[in-house]
């Protein structure tokens, strides 16, 4: 390795670190702002990954050479709108969009929408036009910070790092490790996070703590969306939040004439209503005047691309069909290529997924053998991010983290880049941009960030709770992210948790199913979980057995939580 060069984290997490080579050692880097010398687990983890250094074909080692001609001789075979494009998020830099190019020219039928943040990020954009997050130094010159429906430490474990000696207030179903180190922990009901953010708006017109000179100067709206807080009784938010009134009162006797930032995670958003719950949460931060300032604001998983212009986008006339991410039916295809991802997991409605992938040809281009690895005919080896040039852009700060070449790329692997142009060749298509000039696009180029000059309030607010269908014997579904796991990358943890009010104990095995399917589970007790709740951790390689592979309201993106689960011992 040598030794100076700079190295971008590809994982798909809020910090975006970046690395150096330093005395032949991968170290964190200094001159990254969020990074601070120090490498998170996840990184390291990743530096330990086995990845692949062989094609294979029917299950069967064959050298690269062979296996871009087999993918080229089935794309020639093939109706291009039979043919899927698949990405995840599996290396989340720049350079990693040069396939799709090469499948928009082909005319594939692409996907839209998000397995993620999308119905959350629809909210954002409809209050202020961009998902785009304040400068983290607004972070740093908060006093309270409100962690809502995001296990902060481990998440953003850098961010937390400079801000950890803050007070914390932490509004979750799950006694997470960062609602343990708060002042205030609001164990709040799923899906009545809205509710809170109605309640919360009610609280600050009764004390009077509205923002009243923001509101006037940067607003429109705020007078409908209050109306709406104050259509029903206050101690009925009580009852269906689960979040004691007495806790309201201490939360604004903490925050009055506080700078304060909220970081708004995902858990909130996995639901129909996606969208207008975020923007709820949303519209409670601007009554209180938290935008616009040099202090505090609200955090999401903001657009990392915001103020570049896309290098590899390729307008096509014709307009590629496109498919929800979430409805995705493979059986639909004659060929599916999957880059970086792992639907097998990932995906809502797991056996509706492996059903699909069985009736068309897969293609999965890698690094890792991952779980659809088992349902490919062809993978194609995936070039390490410690073989190739890259930007990473942050979708959880405004820093951005460079990759040179650490590592000469193995001659059984390629880069998207170097694979897109093969297949472009082949096809006598239009040429990418000049890999350096795309680097150096990046490299230069800072995009201002300029506040928004109006922020539209919600002013109607129609959400089904999932309490209104809910029975006694019924639970509700939680995922979280996991200090030893990425999504379904790492130590994967499997168990199902419950609280120990649930009738059940430790090691017991259980049967859970859902309109959308069952699965079976170990149980581990903890009483960190809500009553009637059944926690798992991302990546759990059975919990999307029981999820809907249906869209949102607005978005075309993943509900994962609007189910609810019967659990017996099996």
């Amino acid at each position: 390795m040598n030794s100076n060069k700079k190295v971008a984290c590809p994982l798909d997490c809020y910090d975006s670190c970046q690395a150096q080579v330093i005395d032949n050692n991968i170290k964190g880097s200094k001159e990254h702002f969020t990074t601070n010398a120090k490498l998170c687990v996840n990184f390291a983890q990743l530096l330990k990954e086995e990845n692949l250094n062989s094609a294979k074909f029917n299950n069967q080692d064959i050298s690269l050479e062979e296996s871009l001609n087999i993918l080229s001789d089935k794309l020639k075979q093939s109706e291009p709108s039979k043919t899927l494009f698949y990405k995840g998020s599996g290396n989340l830099g720049v350079m990693q969009s040069a396939t799709k190019n090469f499948f928009s020219q082909y005319g594939a039928t692409l996907t839209k929408g998000s397995l993620c943040d999308g119905g959350g990020g629809l909210g954002i954009q409809q209050g202020r036009e961009a998902v785009i997050n304040p400068p983290i130094q607004n972070l740093l010159n908060a006093d309270i910070i409100i962690v809502w429906g995001r296990n902060f430490s481990v998440t953003s474990s850098h961010m937390y790092d400079l801000v950890k000696d803050k007070t914390f207030v932490t509004i979750d179903p799950i006694k997470t490790d960062i609602a343990k180190k708060s002042k205030i922990h609001m164990q709040i009901n799923p899906k009545t996070d809205y509710e809170l953010a109605l309640l919360l708006t009610r609280f600050a017109h009764m004390q009077d703590l509205e923002d009243e000179e923001f509101l006037e100067e940067y607003t429109e709206g705020s007078d409908w969306f209050f109306d709406i807080s104050r259509n029903r009784p206050v101690v009925s938010y009580e009852a269906t939040t689960g979040v004691p009134l007495s806790l309201v009162n201490d939360f604004f006797d903490l925050i009055e004439n506080k700078k304060v930032a909220i970081m708004l995670g995902l858990g909130v958003q996995k639901y129909f209503e996606g969208a207008q719950i975020v923007r709820c949460i949303d519209s409670f931060a601007s009554f209180m005047g938290y935008h616009n300032k040099d202090a505090g604001g609200l955090w999401y998983l903001s657009d990392s691309n915001y103020g570049y212009e896309k290098q590899f986008e390729f307008k096509n006339k014709n307009k590629n069909k496109k498919v929800a991410l979430p409805e995705v039916d493979f059986s639909l295809y004659d060929l599916v290529f999957i880059q970086g991802a792992n639907p097998v997991v990932s995906a809502p409605n797991t056996q509706s997924v492996i059903d699909g992938l069985k009736k068309s040809f897969v293609v999965c281009f890698t690094t890792t053998n991952n779980d659809t690895c088992e349902y490919a005919d062809l993978i194609i080896p995936s070039s390490s991010f410690l073989e190739k040039k890259d930007f990473r852009l942050s979708y959880g700060h405004e820093f951005k983290a460079k990759s040179q070449v650490i590592n000469e790329a193995s001659k059984n692997t390629i880069s998207e880049y170097d694979l897109a142009s093969y297949l472009m060749e082949q096809f006598n298509l239009q040429a990418l941009k000049n890999e350096d000039e795309v680097l150096e696009y990046y490299e230069n180029n800072i995009p201002k960030r300029e506040n928004f000059e109006n922020f539209e309030f919600i002013e109607e607010v129609d959400i089904e709770p999932l309490y209104k269908n809910k029975t006694s014997d019924n639970f509700y579904l939680i995922t979280a992210k996991s200090k030893t796991s990425l999504n379904s990358q790492f130590k994967v943890d499997n168990y199902v948790y419950l609280n120990s009010t649930s009738g059940f104990k430790d090691n017991d095995t259980v049967l859970i199913s859902s309109k959308y399917g069952k699965a079976s589970f170990e149980v581990k007790i903890s009483d960190d979980i809500k009553e009637e709740c059944a926690f798992f951790y991302a990546g759990n390689k059975y919990t999307n057995y029981l999820t809907p592979n249906k869209v949102d309201e607005e978005s075309f993106s993943a509900m994962y939580q609007e189910v609810l689960l019967d659990i017996e011992l099996s």
